[in-house]
Order: C-alpha cells, then sequence, then structure tokens
C-alpha cells in the first residue's frame, strides 16, 4: 500500500479532528479509485476493500468477459479470463486483485490530494454538526486574534466571530483573554462552518441566569422572556410553577449573590426581574416597575395600552431615554403610552366638552360614549354605524345625523383654528416689537415717524415751544 500504517493515520485523525472514522475510510476509498482510474482508466470498474481490525486494504479491478474487446480498461476475452478463473464463462465479471503501487508516484499523489481535500471537507462536516446542537447556548473560548473591529475566538476545535454589533459597549479585550458568549448561528458554508457569538442578544442573560439558578435549570422557575439595552438596562420575566418558590427571590439569591454574579458578567448592566402574570394589566404594570400604576386603559383589539401614572412617578415609568416603558413594550408584546393623571384628566375633560358639543349629548350620555372607547368628535366621525347605534339608543337615520353633526364641528373647529392663527401672524407683522427695530442712528424725527409712534409737533402758527402738544 501506498500510505504505510494507513489505520494509525485513521485513528489519529478520527480522534484529533473529531471526525467519524467511517467517513474517512471512505474518503480512502474514493482516493484509490481516483488514482487507479487515472493509472487504468476511466471506465475502470474498481472496488476497494478495507479491513478495519488490520488496516489492510485490497484494491479489485473488475472486468467483463466478451467474445471480443472493445474497452480494454473493462473488459477482457474468455482466454485471458481463463488465467484467473478457468470456469469462467461470457458475460462472467472478474474481480482481478491490483497492487496498488503500480499505479505510479503521479497517481498516488492524486490520490493523496483528494484524501486531503476529502478530510478537510469531513473536518468542516464535522465543526459544524459538533456546533449546530449548541445554538442558542453559552459558550466559553479565548480571544486569538481581532479583524476589523470583530473578535476572533478560539473554540478549541474551530473559531467564531464575534462581531461588533455583538459586542457589549465599553468592553476590552486583549489577546488570551476568556470569553463567555452565546453561540448566535451556525452557518454552513463553502470554507467551513462560521460560528457567530453574542453577548447582547436577549437569550444571553436568560442562560446566564439558567447557570447561575438551579431553579430555572430544574423547571421550577420559567424565563418568560427578556428584553435589554446591553451595557445599561435589561428586564427579565420569571414565573414559578411552585407556589411556594418566589420566582424573583430565587433569581435574586441570597443576599443578591446569584444577580451580581450575572451583573458582572454583563459588566454593571442593571437587571430589572419582573414577576410574569397572565393578567396582562398586572404584568405590564410589574414591567413598568418600579412605577406605580394608578390605572390602565386596555384596547385588545391593537394589543395596546395607555398607562396612567401619579405625576411624581412618570420619568421613572419612562425611564432615561424612554428605556423603561420601551423595555416593558418589548418583554410584554405590547403598545404602551404613558401618560400622568393631570394630563390624562385634561384629555378627559377636553374629550368630554368635545362630546357634549353634539345635540342630545348631556353629561350622562357623554360618559357611555367615553367608557365605550369614543373620546372626541373625530372618534364619532369614524365610527362605525351599527356600533354607534347600540350606544347612543338612536335608528340609523339619527345616528347618521351625529355623525355628520360631528364632521360640521371639526370643520368649524378647523376653521377657526385656521383663522386664530392668521389672526397670529397679521400681530406679528405690524407689532412695533416684531417689527423693524429702531436704529441707533435714526434722528429724533425720524425716529418719530414709526409705527404707532406719537409726534411732538410745533405749532406753524408760532415758534413757542410753550405751544407744542402731545
Amino acid at each position: 500500500m501506498f500510505i504505510t500504517d494507513i489505520k494509525r493515520v485513521i485513528d489519529q485523525v478520527s480522534r484529533e479532528k473529531g471526525i467519524d472514522a467511517e467517513v474517512l475510510i471512505n474518503t480512502l476509498k474514493e482516493a484509490i479509485i481516483s488514482a487507479a482510474r487515472k493509472k487504468i482508466g476511466p471506465r475502470a470498474d474498481i472496488e476497494v476493500h478495507y479491513d478495519p481490525k488490520s488496516g489492510e486494504v485490497e484494491v479489485f479491478h473488475f472486468k467483463e468477459v466478451v467474445e471480443e474487446v472493445e474497452y480494454a480498461d473493462s473488459e477482457l476475452t474468455l482466454e485471458e479470463g481463463y488465467e484467473y478463473d478457468p470456469e469462467c464463462e461470457i458475460g462472467d465479471s472478474l474481480g482481478i486483485r491490483v497492487d496498488t503501487e503500480e499505479f505510479g508516484r503521479i497517481a498516488a499523489q492524486s490520490a493523496k490530494q483528494v484524501i486531503i481535500q476529502k478530510m478537510r471537507e469531513a473536518e468542516r462536516n464535522a465543526v459544524y454538526e459538533n456546533f449546530i446542537h449548541k445554538k442558542g447556548k453559552i459558550i466559553n473560548g479565548i480571544v486569538q486574534r481581532f479583524d476589523r473591529g470583530s473578535i476572533i475566538v478560539n473554540l478549541g476545535q474551530a473559531e467564531a466571530v464575534l462581531r461588533p454589533r455583538d459586542q457589549m459597549p465599553k468592553e476590552n479585550y486583549k489577546r488570551g483573554d476568556r470569553i463567555r458568549a452565546l453561540v448566535l448561528d451556525v452557518l454552513e458554508e463553502s470554507k467551513g462552518a462560521q460560528i457567530i457569538l453574542s453577548r447582547t442578544h436577549p437569550d444571553f442573560i436568560m442562560e446566564l441566569f439558567k447557570t447561575e439558578v438551579p431553579e430555572v435549570s430544574e423547571g421550577i422557575v420559567t424565563l418568560r422572556g427578556a428584553a435589554r439595552v446591553p451595557g445599561i438596562r435589561a428586564k427579565i420575566a420569571v414565573s414559578s410553577i411552585d407556589s411556594d418558590v418566589d420566582p424573583v427571590g430565587a433569581c435574586v439569591g441570597m443576599k443578591g449573590n446569584r444577580v451580581q454574579n450575572i451583573v458582572q458578567e454583563l459588566r454593571g448592566e442593571k437587571i430589572d426581574i419582573v414577576q410574569w402574570s397572565p393578567d396582562i394589566a398586572r404584568f405590564v404594570c410589574n414591567a413598568l416597575s418600579p412605577a406605580e400604576i394608578a390605572r390602565v386603559i386596555i384596547d385588545e383589539d391593537n394589543q395596546s395600552m395607555e398607562v396612567i401614572v401619579n405625576d411624581e412617578y412618570l420619568s421613572i415609568a419612562i425611564g432615561k431615554g424612554g428605556q423603561n416603558v420601551s423595555l416593558a413594550c418589548e418583554i410584554t408584546g405590547w403598545h404602551l403610552e404613558v401618560t400622568s393623571e393631570e394630563d390624562y384628566s385634561r384629555e378627559v375633560k377636553e374629550g368630554y366638552d368635545s362630546l357634549m358639543k353634539l345635540s342630545g349629548v348631556g353629561l350622562t350620555l357623554a360618559e357611555v360614549l367615553f367608557k365605550s372607547g369614543y373620546s372626541s368628535l373625530l372618534d364619532i366621525l369614524e365610527a362605525d354605524t351599527e356600533d354607534l347605534m347600540s350606544i347612543v339608543e338612536l335608528d340609523e337615520t339619527g345616528t347618521r345625523a351625529m355623525m355628520e353633526e360631528a364632521k360640521q364641528l371639526l370643520e368649524q373647529e378647523y376653521e377657526d383654528e385656521q383663522a386664530a392663527s392668521m389672526t397670529e401672524e397679521t400681530v406679528e407683522q405690524t407689532d412695533p416689537g416684531v417689527g423693524d427695530a429702531v436704529q441707533e442712528d435714526d434722528t429724533p424725527e425720524e425716529r418719530g415717524q414709526g409705527v404707532g409712534s406719537v409726534e411732538n409737533e410745533k405749532d406753524p402758527e408760532t415758534d413757542d415751544p410753550d405751544d407744542a402738544q402731545v
């Protein structure tokens, strides 16, 4: 055999590269077949047998027995067949054992290249198969090098990439540092499996809780979802299947040691652990903590909710840069609008006042309309006729008349606003405080001729200054 001690080579490569030995054996067979055909001919029917116990390789060249040979690399005459099998007949296929040393140096080199290529393909496939099952899990690695902002991480059998957008802000690494990250994706590409890591994905913080909180790994505490502003703030929703186990307390740990370990891993990122609830209103209130919620108005059709908070908690509910309400929206899956009680009361009063402009709508009916979701004239105008009929208890003609009146009132309000706007512009143009400023170089006579000015004039009949009138 042109490869000595092939069994040792296969066992060593299989062990070091993590490639199945059967894959390597098949690769070896294909390489030998390729080399044999280069030596014998492209039509040659070659079979390779490998003994996994002894490591012996046997190569057989099969030829068909024919009366007249047309293709020498796949056929032989009956007389030639008798040399291998005295009992052969026309149409039989004879397997002739081939000495691999006859392939020659070029054929052996070709076989070697095929083996190397197939081994690389097998190694790439092995990497993909090994890491595709780790997708969504945390993995440890060592920073190997940097490439245009990306961090190349050595995972042992393979390399992974931590792209700039998947890195935590203000994190600095140097070569040789240990790093933990989430396996975000494993891509099968022509050059091999590409492993994408992330430290900013919400699943990263959930996997950290699974490793730090035994109740989570045991299934007692369930992680319902997470939302993050990486490096700044995060919210994670938890629940418990055991009434005796407080999910929030379990995640916080004794003296906060569990959550503090995660905070340190995330470089000081603040974490809000939120009690999940099947009641969406209560869940939203928990998600907006530490703000205290006065009331909520739910719109299930649009999955939106108006949250009214006490005036002193408005800034807390919204959070710095809107982070608190934004994370609450993401973790609950609902669109949230946070309003102070003062603003809400003013909106309610304006809504009642606008509804009561309609003929036949008093305070009682305005309250019914408001509670039914019709808080303005525009809502009346855009309402479904049948729905509005059932609320105002009018026939279709009366309901349509109400909607038409709402349209006229809205048009009148628009015209009044336009007129008021034009009046303000006119006043600004004629107001001396807004018009041309009095220049310091103007003479007293020139200053006296400005708009709205009062002149001191001498009586044309006399030069006595005492006769001047203002």
